[in-house]
């Protein structure tokens, strides 16, 4: 009787534990391309993103969850080597862009969901590229980047951002899911339009795009159907990408004064390959990024590639 009671016990532990809401969450999310070589420091050479979100108390009849974001981010760019002193070595332009972001995230009944996003930055040296970069090469051990005085110049980031992800297969088993993946960008930073296809392989029961580590959908409150559930899954993500202007590589047009710019390639081939994990509150991942060339006359013709290590945690 004792052993039935014990085990009863922990059963019910539990279910109590996994049966948690948690209606709020920070992230930290860091992009170098030193997490997939010691060896290369160029082209899109570090991002730092920072958000918080929070679901909606309400909802309305078409809706699972509506979730508000907020993020502060940084993007760096350099060129083929970043401690090059002549600017006609430059095969790309130095470059930094600070931003501050708000988003809803619209997550559907009929496994979509909408996401919009409107940014408000600086491109140039007011976005402090290079003294993040010396902060870097200082912890590692690096040479300086000298060619920061070469930089686009500074000029206002606006812009818009949509991102719309839905459900291809519908009975695809509890192991093994695909979507549809698309997002398009326009602005004074970034016009341009992606598809895709986003293949999760899971090693635990795959949850709904509404209640996902891999769409930041996992928060809840008492008016969601769903609860905090253990994650651990394999993910491909190939899209194909059109773009009509890139600030940081052609400079700004509302600042022409930009010494150092190339011409962008318009069709880019991106590939993401990622595993993610719940622990308790946290969830992590690490991704494997590589994209085509982004621009023409670049002294790496083979492509890029860079990691991405991202840390998120449950807030009540």
């Amino acid at each position: 009787m004792k052993k039935n009671f014990t085990v009863l016990f922990f059963l019910i532990s539990a279910i109590v534990f996994s049966q948690k809401k948690y209606a709020k969450e920070i992230s930290f999310i860091t992009e170098n391309d030193l997490y997939t070589s010691t060896y290369y420091d160029r082209y899109y050479t570090n991002g730092m993103f920072l958000s918080y979100r929070y679901l909606a108390k309400e909802n309305n009849k078409n809706l699972e969850k509506k979730i508000f974001e907020f993020t502060l981010g940084h993007k760096m760019y350099t060129p083929f080597k970043a401690i090059l002193v002549n600017p006609d070595n430059h095969d790309r332009p130095f470059a930094a862009y600070l931003y501050g972001s708000f988003g809803i995230h619209k997550i559907y009944k009929k496994n979509a969901a909408l996401k919009t996003s409107f940014q408000l930055g600086v491109l140039g040296p007011n976005a402090f590229g290079k003294n993040l970069q010396d902060f870097i090469h200082d912890i590692y051990g690096f040479k300086e980047a000298v060619g920061w005085k070469y930089q686009i110049k500074n000029a206002i980031g606006l812009n818009f951002n949509v991102a719309f992800d839905q459900k291809m297969l519908n009975k695809t088993g509890e192991y093994f899911d695909v979507f549809w993946t698309n997002k398009a960008k326009v602005g004074t930073i970034d016009t341009n339009i992606s598809s895709g296809f986003l293949t999760r392989i899971g090693f635990k029961p795959l949850q709904k795009l509404a209640n996902s580590i891999a769409f930041n959908t996992n928060i809840n409150n008492k008016n969601t159907a769903y609860y905090r559930e253990v994650e651990s899954f394999l993910y491909i993500k190939p899209t194909l990408r059109y773009t009509l202007y890139d600030a940081t590589l052609q400079g700004s047009f509302l600042n022409t004064g930009s010494l150092v710019t190339n011409t962008l390639k318009p069709f880019v081939f991106n590939l993401e390959v990622g595993y993610q994990f719940t622990a308790n509150r946290f969830h992590f991942a690490y991704i494997y990024n590589y994209n085509t060339d982004k621009s023409n006359n670049l002294n790496a013709t083979n492509g890029h590639t860079y990691g991405t290590i991202a840390i998120h945690y449950l807030i009540k």
